[in-house]
C-alpha cells in the first residue's frame, strides 16, 4: 500500500520533474492542460507517420514526405537576403546525394558536422538540379538504433502549442515514460484483461507513445480507450445503483382528476408516442425510489406538453413542481406556454429568472416557500441559496446538454429526493444515450404531432438575397409570416443586438420596405421580450428579426418561412433547432441558408441541410463532422475529456466495456473486494468533482 501511494505521489509532481522541462517550457505546456507527470504519460498522440521505410536519395519522389538515410559531407549557411538564413547540408549514400534545407533554424549547423550518419525524414522536391528535403526532421545514428524518436520509425506526432516542436514534445514525452511510467497503477482486474487480452498498463502506454507497428499501436489503443470507458461506464451504473436504493422522501397522492382534465383541455390530440412517456413517468412517480428518465426527441416531437403533464401529475399529488431552461427567453416562453394551459385548472405557476425586480422575485420567492406557488419556471435562478420550497416533488430540465451535472444536483438538494426528468432536443445515437446519460431511464418521442408540415431547405449565395426577400414578401401577401435570423456573433450578445437592430432598419427601407417588421434579442427585457412575442403571435408583426434566441421554444403556426444570414457559421444542431420554428401550421414551409461558406466544413454543414430533416441524421453528422467532444460538451455533462476512446468510432469498445461493468458490479455492488481497490481510487480520483458523487464506499 504505502508503495501504491509513492507511485501516486510521483505521478502528481509538476511536469517540470521530467528531464528537458525548464520552467518556459512548462509554461508551454501547461496551454496544453499539461502540468503533472500524469498528465504528460496521458498526453496521447493525435496521429503518426511512419518513417519507417528508408528510401534510396535517387528514388526521393518529388513533392512526397520521404525518410531516407545519409552520411553529411558539408554543411554551411547562405544569407540570400537580409533577415533570412538558409542552411543547407548535403547528404550521400551509394546512389546520389541528396541536399537538406532549414530556413532561419542558424542552430542547426552547430548540431551537424561532416561524416555523421543521419536518418532524415521531410518533403522532397526536384529543383535547380537538385534533390532537396525541405526542413526535415532528422536523427543522428550513433551506434545505438534502438533509441531512435524522431525518424526511421513510426513517429507519433501531438497535440502541440505555439514554440513547442514536435521533436521538443516527443522528446519529453520519451523522458517521461522512462523516468516515470512503472509509478502508473493498474487499476483493471487481472481476470477481465486476461478475458479481453489486454496489455498491462505500462506496456500499453509504451505502446501508444512509441509503437512498432499499426498492430503494436491497435492493441494499446484499444486498452486505454477501454479504460477510460470502462470507469465512465461503471461511475454511471454505480449512480444509477445508489439511486435505485434511495427512497423518496414523500408520496404523491393518487387521486384526483387533474392529469384527465390537463389532457382533455388541449386543443390537439397527443400522439401515441406522447401517451406511451406520460405512462412511464406516471409510474415513476409512483414508486418508492426517485424518478431519473430523459425524454429525448426531435424537434417539433411534443417534449413541452409531456414536461406539462408531468408537472400536472405532480401538483395532482400535493406537491410542487420546478421547469428549468437554460435562459431567461426559453423561461419565458415556457412560463406563456404553459400558464395559460394550467391556470384554468387551478395551478398557480410563477416565474423566477434574474431579470426580475426585486420586489416582484421577493413575492414569487416567499410563494414559493409557502407553497401558494405550485409551479415555478426559471433559469439558474432556481438554484440560487434563497429559493427554498415548502414540498418540491418533480425537477424538469429542459435542454439538458446546456446545463452540468451539479447544477442539476444542486435543484435536486432543494427537495426530498425529488423526481427528476430531463429534456434535449439533440437526438443521440442510442448508444451514445448509454453513455452520456448511462445513469438515466430512456424515453423516446419517436412521433410527429399531427398537423406538422415538412420543411423545405434551401442554400442560396448571397448573391441570391435579394431574390430569397422578394419571396419572403410574396409569403407575407399571402398571409404568411417570416422569421430572419443575424448572423451569429460569439460571445457578444452586444453585437448581436446591434447586427439585428441594424438588419430590421436595413430591410424596412430596402427588400421588405412597407412591412411590419419586429425585433428580438438577448439584451431585451423579459417584458419587451413578451411584447414582441405577443406582437408576432397575433399576426400583427409580419417578419421579426432575431438573433439565436428564438431557436427554442417558439411556436407560431403561421410562421411559414425561416431565414438565416450567414448559415454556415451555425453549428448544425443549433440550424436544425431554428428550422424546427416552421413548419407548425397547414401550409408549406421554407428554410432559406443564405451563406458563402469559406471551410469545407461550413459547405458540408449546408449541404445536409439541404439533404434531410431527420434528426438523429443530423446528430450522427455532426458528430462526423465535429466530433463527440465538441457536440456534447463533456465538461457540461460533468464528464472527463476522453483523451483516447471517441464515442463515434468506438462503439463495439463502449459496449463492451458497458458489459464488462455491468457484470463487476453483479459480483462486487460496492467494490469491496481488495481486488478492485485500484478501481475505487481510480474513480474517487477522476470523477470527484465533475459528476454528483455516489459512495463506492
Amino acid at each position: 500500500m504505502a508503495r501504491q501511494e509513492s507511485d501516486k505521489d510521483l505521478l502528481r509532481l509538476p511536469v517540470q520533474y521530467v528531464k528537458g522541462v525548464g520552467p518556459a517550457r512548462a509554461r508551454q505546456l501547461a496551454r496544453l492542460g499539461i502540468s503533472t507527470v500524469a498528465d504528460l504519460l496521458f498526453h496521447i498522440p493525435r496521429r503518426y507517420e511512419d518513417r519507417s521505410n528508408l528510401t534510396l536519395i535517387w528514388n526521393l519522389a518529388h513533392g512526397k514526405v520521404e525518410t531516407t538515410q545519409g552520411t553529411v559531407v558539408s554543411v554551411g549557411d547562405l544569407r540570400p537576403r537580409h533577415g533570412l538564413t538558409i542552411t543547407k547540408a548535403a547528404i550521400v549514400d551509394q546512389t546520389g546525394v541528396a541536399y537538406a534545407v532549414w530556413y532561419n533554424q542558424p542552430y542547426i549547423k552547430r548540431m551537424l558536422r561532416k561524416g555523421m550518419q543521419l536518418i532524415l525524414t521531410g518533403k522532397v522536391e526536384r529543383r535547380f538540379g537538385e534533390i532537396q528535403i525541405q526542413s526535415p526532421e532528422f536523427e543522428v545514428l550513433e551506434g545505438d538504433e534502438e533509441d531512435l524518436l524522431h525518424t526511421g520509425r513510426i513517429v507519433p506526432i501531438y497535440p502541440s502549442t505555439e514554440g513547442l516542436s514536435q521533436r521538443t514534445l516527443r522528446s519529453i514525452v520519451h523522458n517521461a515514460l522512462t523516468a516515470f511510467v512503472d509509478a502508473v497503477p493498474e487499476i483493471l482486474p487481472g481476470d477481465l484483461r486476461e478475458r479481453l487480452h489486454f496489455l498491462e498498463i505500462r506496456e500499453a502506454l509504451r505502446k501508444m507513445h512509441f509503437p512498432s507497428s499499426e498492430e503494436e499501436h491497435l492493441q494499446a489503443r484499444r486498452r486505454l480507450a477501454f479504460e477510460e470507458l470502462f470507469l465512465l461506464q461503471l461511475v454511471l451504473l454505480l449512480r444509477k445503483q445508489a439511486m435505485g436504493q434511495v427512497q423518496k422522501g414523500f408520496r404523491y397522492r393518487q387521486d384526483g382528476d387533474l392529469i384527465k382534465r390537463f389532457i382533455e383541455s388541449l386543443p390537439y390530440p397527443l400522439t401515441g408516442a406522447q401517451r406511451r412517456v406520460i405512462a412511464e413517468i406516471a409510474a415513476d412517480m409512483q414508486s418508492p425510489h426517485p424518478m431519473n428518465r430523459l425524454i429525448q426527441g426531435d424537434v417539433g416531437s411534443g417534449k413541452t406538453v409531456i414536461a406539462a403533464a408531468a408537472l400536472v401529475l405532480c401538483v395532482q399529488g400535493g406537491y410542487q413542481g420546478a421547469l428549468m431552461a437554460p435562459t431567461e427567453i426559453l423561461a419565458g416562453q415556457h412560463y406563456l406556454t404553459l400558464k395559460p394551459l394550467l391556470e384554468p385548472l387551478g395551478i398557480r405557476v410563477a416565474l423566477l429568472v434574474g431579470g426580475l425586480e426585486k420586489d416582484q422575485r421577493e413575492e414569487v420567492l416567499e410563494g414559493i416557500a409557502c407553497g401558494e406557488v405550485d409551479i415555478v419556471i426559471g433559469t439558474h435562478a432556481l438554484i440560487q441559496e434563497d429559493v427554498t420550497f415548502a414540498r418540491l416533488g418533480l425537477v424538469v430540465v429542459d435542454e439538458q446538454h446546456k446545463f452540468g451535472v451539479m447544477q442539476r444536483a444542486r435543484l435536486r438538494q432543494k427537495g426530498f429526493y425529488p423526481d427528476v426528468i430531463v429534456m434535449t432536443a439533440t437526438p443521440i445515437p442510442r448508444t451514445l444515450a448509454l453513455t452520456l446519460y448511462g445513469d438515466l431511464d430512456l424515453s423516446l418521442l419517436d412521433e410527429s404531432p399531427p398537423g406538422r408540415t415538412p420543411v423545405v431547405t434551401y442554400w442560396r449565395r448571397s448573391s441570391s438575397r435579394s431574390k430569397v426577400y422578394a419571396f419572403c414578401r410574396e409569403q407575407v401577401q399571402q398571409g404568411r409570416q417570416v422569421y430572419v435570423v443575424c448572423p451569429l456573433v460569439e460571445e457578444s450578445e452586444k453585437l448581436e443586438a446591434k447586427a439585428a437592430l441594424e438588419m430590421a432598419e436595413r430591410l424596412s427601407q430596402t427588400e421588405l420596405k412597407g412591412l411590419h417588421i419586429g425585433v428580438l434579442h438577448g439584451r431585451m427585457s423579459l417584458e419587451e421580450k413578451e411584447k414582441v412575442m405577443r406582437s408576432f403571435r397575433n399576426g400583427e408583426l409580419d417578419v421579426l428579426v432575431s438573433t439565436s434566441v428564438i431557436e427554442v421554444g417558439i411556436d407560431v403556426p403561421n410562421a411559414t418561412v425561416m431565414v438565416i444570414e450567414d448559415a454556415d457559421r451555425f453549428g448544425l444542431a443549433q440550424l436544425h433547432q431554428l428550422r424546427g420554428r416552421v413548419g407548425r401550421g397547414p401550409w408549406k414551409s421554407y428554410c432559406i441558408l443564405i451563406a458563402d461558406p469559406t471551410t469545407e466544413e461550413g459547405r458540408k454543414r449546408l449541404e445536409v441541410m439541404e439533404r434531410t430533416s431527420d434528426g438523429f441524421a443530423i446528430a450522427q453528422e455532426d458528430l462526423v463532422l465535429r466530433g463527440p467532444g465538441e457536440l456534447f460538451g463533456t465538461r457540461q455533462h460533468g464528464l472527463p475529456d476522453l483523451r483516447v476512446a471517441n464515442l463515434l468510432t468506438d462503439l463495439p469498445i463502449l459496449e463492451e466495456a458497458r458489459r464488462e461493468a455491468q457484470r463487476l458490479l453483479q459480483e462486487d455492488p460496492t467494490l469491496e473486494d481488495p481486488r478492485h481497490r485500484g478501481l475505487r481510487g481510480a474513480l474517487e480520483r477522476r470523477f470527484r468533482e465533475q459528476v454528483e458523487l455516489v459512495s463506492v464506499s
